[in-house]
């Protein structure tokens, strides 16, 4: 049997002019390579600014806590997400590591505010409340012009 039907693509290409890959595609993949390694180079780049933000983060809410910053280390390796939550977390969770003890929560309402609260409710609590048909008309009973009464029955 013959091979003469059969083409090879070497021959082809030879035949258009071709001399395997054309210019228009060694130049996507140079370009290909060119935008793989800028997205290599940005990925390292947000990894450092990442790594950064992680770090100030939980400096700040150390030096809130008044704990010595140096903890950082040991609780940048134990979080993958950081955020002051999960830093609050870690500290409630594991902070007698570092010598860390809680404050209580200190009470928001002292006897003072209490006392005032108690007053402020005896004096409205005989005080009786406007009824909204005596609102409506005190402000009718005050309106001078037509257009200040329209607006007040509109506003029903």
């Amino acid at each position: 049997m013959s091979n003469d039907n059969y083409w090879e693509d070497e021959d082809d290409n030879q035949d258009l002019g071709y001399q395997g890959e054309d210019d228009g595609i060694k130049n996507l993949r140079k370009a290909k390579r060119a935008n793989e390694k800028y997205i290599k180079e940005l990925e390292a780049q947000l990894g450092t600014y990442i790594a950064k933000d992680y770090e100030r983060t939980v400096n700040e809410v150390l030096k809130s806590k008044g704990v010595n910053t140096k903890a950082a280390r040991l609780i940048l390796n134990d979080l993958d997400e950081v955020n002051e939550e999960t830093v609050n977390n870690w500290l409630l969770t594991n902070g007698d590591l570092i010598g860390f003890q809680p404050k209580e929560e200190q009470q928001t309402n002292n006897d003072a505010d209490i006392q005032a609260l108690k007053k402020q409710d005896n004096a409205t609590h005989a005080a009786s409340a406007p009824s909204f048909s005596d609102d409506i008309e005190l402000k009718l009973a005050n309106a001078t012009t037509e257009e200040e009464v329209l607006s007040i029955l509109n506003g029903l």
